[in-house]
């Protein structure tokens, strides 16, 4: 098994604010000190885990969905790094403001805390590979937009990226707008969401199925190939942690083989 260390109050100087990071280490960089591993970066890491200090009620237990697909072939060991979101959650996975909802945008912000706080720390602290193709982002809801938007930000540093039920409506779809073309890097892109998924959070409804199936033929058309870009629209899927679980193995299959 492997393990999850907890690291409180991180602090993010851009954001003036101090996180909580876990991080999980599979079995396998106990047992082989000479060996390097990839890593997975994941939004609202108190969702992510199954362990006793994650969220009290259902979470993506991405851990022992990682140690099964590694113990059947299916996988090698990642390294997932897990970082908390906080009460002001609206604000810093949005890119961009959502007049809808009057939220104001401070995703900015959080990228720059992965790009150039977080990622350098677990870069010297842990035997990690380098380089887009090793390196990924994943996410649900907001935090799937905020995969889809530090990966294209920089590809040179996030070539696999998930998202989960993405939210790409936000500000009025403003992510078709701004993702005009390919990356020309290596990419690997996962997108899931419930077929007819919908929710009405904010003011506005959020049709999850319809958004993100737009938005794969967008990437697409921008000349994105079936082995970089992936689509799984799930009937009777919903807007929750155990459905985003039950589609993990897959979405961690595809996009981190």
């Amino acid at each position: 098994m492997g393990h999850v260390h907890i690291l409180r109050d991180f602090a993010s100087p851009l954001e003036g604010v101090a996180r909580t990071v876990r991080i999980y280490t599979p079995d396998a960089y106990d047992h082989e000190p000479h060996r390097h591993f990839p890593v997975l970066y994941m939004h609202d890491g108190q969702n992510v885990f199954a362990h006793p200090e994650s969220s009290l009620f259902n979470t993506w237990c991405a851990n022992v969905t990682l140690e099964r697909l590694v113990s059947e072939g299916s996988l090698e060991p990642w390294i997932l790094v897990a970082v908390d979101s906080t009460p002001n959650r609206l604000a810093e996975y949005s890119p961009w403001d959502e007049p809808r909802s009057n939220v104001r945008a401070r995703g900015l912000g959080h990228v720059r805390f992965l790009v150039e706080t977080l990622k350098p720390y677990i870069e010297s602290t842990y035997r990690v590979r380098q380089g887009p193709e090793w390196t990924g982002v994943m996410g649900s809801s907001l935090g799937g937009l905020m995969s889809l938007y530090t990966g294209w930000k920089h590809p040179e540093l996030f070539g696999r990226i998930g998202g989960l039920s993405p939210s790409v409506m936000w500000g009025w779809n403003r992510l078709f707008e701004e993702w005009t073309a390919h990356t020309r890097r290596w990419s690997r892109i996962y997108l899931d969401a419930g077929l007819h998924e919908t929710i009405d959070p904010v003011g506005y409804t959020m049709r999850y199925g319809e958004a993100t199936r737009d938005f794969f033929h967008h990437l697409k058309r921008l000349g994105y190939g079936d082995h970089e870009l992936f689509l799984v629209l799930e009937p009777g899927g919903h807007h929750h942690e155990t459905d985003w679980q039950r589609r993990l193995p897959l979405a961690m299959r595809w996009l981190l083989s």
